[in-house]
C-alpha cells in the first residue's frame, strides 16, 4: 500500500486484528507531513480517533517472521 492508496474506509490492523474506520489524509500544520486520522471501531479507553503518519500506517510489519503491512485494506466505509 502506498500513499497515494490511502482510501476512506474500513482497515484491519495486522497484529491486533481490530478494526479501524479511516476519515482521511490530513496535514501537520508546522511540517505538512501526511497523517492518516483514523477511528477504532471497537471500545478502546485510551481514544476513540488517533493519527498516523502516512510512512507509519503503511509501512511493513514483522508477524510471526513474517513481513505483512501493518493496516490491510477490506472495504469501503
Amino acid at each position: 500500500m502506498s500513499k497515494e492508496n490511502i482510501a476512506p474506509g474500513i482497515y484491519k490492523h495486522s497484529k491486533s486484528g481490530k478494526e479501524y474506520k479511516v476519515h482521511f489524509v490530513a496535514k501537520h500544520s508546522e511540517t505538512l507531513e501526511e497523517l492518516v486520522v483514523y477511528e477504532a471501531l471497537y471500545d478502546n479507553p485510551d481514544s476513540k480517533f488517533w493519527v498516523r503518519p502516512i510512512s507509519m500506517f503503511t509501512q511493513e510489519v514483522e508477524i510471526n517472521g513474517k513481513k505483512v503491512p501493518r493496516f490491510v485494506f477490506l472495504r469501503e466505509k
